[in-house]
């Protein structure tokens, strides 16, 4: 008595998992749109903040950059610090979303660069 073997497709249909892609890069590129605006206004003003707060940190308290981090507030551990020390900056960051410098001079202190729109 001979068994049937199962049928085996060459290739299965997949007309479903396309679908089920489009739809989700669509909705993807509708919610980056809808919340884009707001998104980098706060990346904006999170990187300004980090900025102001580890421009002082860094070149009047004489603190290293890395520990200027503890002075950020909860929420804020998207905000990466870098400085210029032959400009005596810092520039905070938000990745792919916002920056903003603040500079150090003598008897000024810190002062951030104007917003740009």
């Amino acid at each position: 008595m001979a068994t049937a073997k199962p049928k085996v497709l060459d290739k299965p249909p997949r007309r479903w998992v396309r679908r089920a892609l489009f739809w989700a890069v669509l909705l993807a590129v509708v919610a980056l749109a809808w919340f884009w605006k707001p998104l980098s206004e706060s990346a904006l003003l999170g990187a300004s903040y980090g900025a102001r707060l580890g421009c002082p940190c860094r070149y009047v308290a004489g603190r290293e950059l890395s520990d200027c981090r503890r002075d950020f507030e909860p929420g804020m551990g998207l905000v990466m610090l870098s400085e210029d020390a032959e400009a005596k900056s810092v520039t905070a960051w938000v990745p792919l979303l916002a920056s903003q410098t603040a500079t150090y001079s003598e008897g000024r202190g810190c002062v951030l660069q104007k917003w740009e729109d």
